[in-house]
């Protein structure tokens, strides 16, 4: 069963030997992620910095040698421009999509939400079937003021701009070695793999599962729920999904693996376990702001910033 394999991998005592153990073995195990999304650089690309210029002042273009740079500078004319750079790219999608990084969109389209936000006094949560507004604005609010958080998120949906897919030769038994596919769009195989390999290996791949689990419920919610079947009368029944987990499960285990990645050593060495138990705590209240800007905003370009989650997940 997936949660069970799930409580496995996440379990104190889950750090698996590499050599002679049930789930077999892997020598150098390849990681799911070429870049983490702690050591990103925080600066936007040139072509973003100029965009943003262009709007707030073309005269500032002139300076954009030193603006680049300026991190404090940068985010507080995109901050402030966020919602005009939004309804700009709606507008003319094709071409400004192409024309500026996702991390810079992503950004842009996050402190646009957390502006409208301020203006609405609930929001809708998402089922399979319906959506019920919940009077909890201000705790979303709150969540998402701390710009620590919002650029997690915007840098974690860029991570899922690209996917790596690969296959992997595993021991089973003396003699013995079979070929397993593993996706880093997939949460089942993330937690098969996260099985097969030492507890010192496992911060990038405990947080890829939670920030896996946050990008369907948040991006994709239509993804994780409820089918409608019809039962052997003709009657319409809800059956859960086969092969899929549920919302409540998505989040459970979303909570629970950023958890694990907040308490990992490397997690300490990186300077993130801070926010990685912010994002554990506040899991129900991060995907509201993605559930936001994928209804608003991202509802007709999803299949072509996400190209192969969207294949994946339809």
């Amino acid at each position: 069963m997936v949660l069970r394999a799930a409580r496995r991998c996440g379990g104190k005592a889950a750090a698996l030997e590499s050599k002679g153990n049930a789930c077999g073995s892997l020598d150098d195990p390849p990681g799911l992620t070429k870049v983490s999304i702690f050591e990103m650089p925080s600066e936007f690309a040139e072509q973003d910095i100029a965009f943003l210029l262009e709007g707030a002042g073309p005269e500032l273009l002139n300076r954009i040698d030193i603006i680049k740079d300026d991190t404090t500078f940068v985010d507080s004319v995109l901050e402030s421009q966020a919602p005009e750079i939004v309804r700009h790219v709606m507008s003319n999608q094709e071409n400004i999509v192409a024309s500026i990084t996702p991390r810079f969109l992503f950004e842009a389209v996050l402190r646009a939400a957390r502006k409208e936000l301020a203006a609405r006094a609930y929001t809708l949560e998402r089922s399979s079937t319906q959506r019920i507004p919940v009077f909890d604005t201000r705790e979303v609010l709150s969540f998402i003021q701390d710009d620590a958080v919002l650029k997690y998120l915007a840098r974690m949906l860029t991570s899922f701009t690209h996917i790596r897919s690969f296959t992997w030769r595993v021991r089973v038994r003396k003699g013995i070695w079979r070929r397993i596919s593993f996706s880093d769009m997939d949460v089942d195989s993330l937690i098969r793999y996260c099985e097969m390999v030492d507890e010192s290996q496992r911060f990038e791949h405990y947080k890829r599962i939670a920030d896996l689990c946050l990008f369907i419920v948040g991006i994709f919610p239509e993804h994780a729920g409820l089918d409608i079947a019809r039962s052997g009368d003709g009657r319409q029944a809800i059956v859960p999904r086969r092969r899929r987990w549920s919302s409540d499960d998505y989040e459970r285990e979303g909570r629970r693996f950023y958890k694990l990645a907040s308490e990992h050593t490397d997690a300490v060495l990186l300077g993130s376990s801070r926010i990685l138990r912010k994002m554990s705590d506040g899991f129900h209240l991060a995907k509201k702001p993605l559930n936001f800007i994928s209804d608003r905003y991202l509802d007709f370009t999803k299949g072509r910033l996400f190209p192969s989650a969207a294949s994946r997940l339809s």
